[in-house]
């Protein structure tokens, strides 16, 4: 049986590039689920029948519907890249008011392991929530990968959001989970 990785996508350059993502986490073996924040959502709006078809799942970014059963099988370990400057602080400071938020909030405290790589410049790396934010996260047990380790935060304006480092990420999902049975 194939481990379970929920692929989480904010607003942020790369997820324009998700599908790319998905690939390289298929190329690993997980099964991926994708959740998109409403905003990522919509920039893949004409396009999600083709992440569906990839991903062999629907791709979720609305909380369901009393009654309405989940979409996605169990989660082994969930990733959110690119983690958007916005969706750092909400998270940090327990807002979950999208369903992307509200899966990793709950997760890391459930024992999923949760790894998270950002995507954002280095004007929004300054605003002194970020830091807070991180080291909240990384009390509840996720694995930020920012600096040397993960995505340095690029000048503004001047991001490469085709080169966002799926690989290293997934490196990360992947060690922290055992490997299938």
């Amino acid at each position: 049986m194939k481990r379970v990785l929920y692929l989480i996508g904010c607003a942020a350059g790369p997820t324009q590039y998700v599908d790319e993502g998905v690939r390289q986490a298929q190329e690993r073996g997980w099964d991926v689920c994708l959740v998109l924040t409403p905003s990522a959502a919509e920039w893949w709006a004409s396009r999600l029948g083709e992440l569906e078809e990839l991903t062999g799942h629907p791709v979720r970014s609305r909380y369901k519907l009393p009654g309405e059963s989940d979409a996605h099988p169990k989660a082994d370990a969930m990733l959110v890249a690119p983690l958007s400057c916005t969706s750092l602080n909400k998270w940090g400071a327990g807002i979950a008011d999208t369903l992307a938020l509200g899966l990793v909030s709950e997760g890391a405290n459930l024992g999923v392991p949760v790894v998270a790589m950002p995507y954002f410049n280095q004007a929004q790396a300054a605003q002194p929530a970020v830091a807070r934010s991180i080291v909240d996260l990384r009390a509840q047990g996720v694995r930020f990968l920012d600096g040397p380790d993960g995505y340095q935060a690029h000048p503004p304006k001047q991001g490469n959001p085709s080169a966002f480092p799926w690989r290293r990420a997934l490196d990360e999902a992947s060690s922290i989970v055992s490997a299938p049975q």
